[in-house]
């Protein structure tokens, strides 16, 4: 039989070509994988979250505790000066002797009283607002809250301990207005823990 056309146009089929070798393994491609990413950045928006967090709280924390200080040690200069008007009621009535006290008449008496009740009143006031007036007399010796004028000699009770309170303290708060002006006592028992008036200078 003889060819055909179509036959003789016909080409052997091509098959493609296959370079790799025998027993080679294929080159690695880099993968991507979008769910590790995902998981990557809901970790890092978790953190920044948190610390994000954090900070808002530690400033708030921080905000009421400026205004509380505020409110409390805000009028401190003005309760400084206040000091001054109680020092001075204070001496006024010191200044008159027990005996004029005892033989005064009743308008004497009145205005006394009127005075002690003023003083009174006025640091109830400070108080109310924070200020409290220091009463160490019978107390040892705190150089956070006194300060020693003199030493007086007195074997009856502890060293470094008031005996003497010439001028009232006070505080405001936690904090020292004004210390108190003392005297200690000096050569008698040492104290509890052991601090004799030495250490008061």
């Amino acid at each position: 039989m003889k060819p055909t056309d179509t036959d003789a146009n016909q080409t052997p089929s091509q098959e493609p070509a296959n370079d790799a070798v025998p027993g080679a393994e294929p080159s690695e491609q880099p993968t991507h994988d979008p769910i590790a990413a995902l998981e990557a950045e809901r970790q890092d928006v978790k953190d920044k979250l948190l610390r994000t967090l954090a900070e808002m709280e530690n400033l708030r924390r921080r905000t009421e505790r400026e205004v509380a200080d505020a409110r409390t040690y805000g009028m401190a200069n003005f309760a400084r000066d206040m000091l001054t008007v109680v020092d001075n009621i204070r001496r006024a009535i010191e200044s008159v002797p027990a005996e004029a006290k005892t033989e005064a008449d009743d308008a004497l008496k009145s205005l006394l009283d009127g005075i002690e009740l003023t003083e009174r009143d006025f640091l109830k006031t400070l108080e109310r607002h924070g200020v409290k007036q220091l009463d160490p007399q019978g107390q040892k010796f705190d150089p956070n809250l006194h300060q020693a004028m003199f030493e007086v000699p007195n074997p009856d009770v502890p060293s470094g301990t008031v005996v003497q309170v010439v001028q009232s303290g006070y505080v405001i708060g936690e904090r020292v207005l004004r210390p108190a002006l003392v005297g200690v006592a000096k050569g008698g028992p040492k104290a509890a823990n052991g601090t004799d008036s030495s250490s008061v200078a």
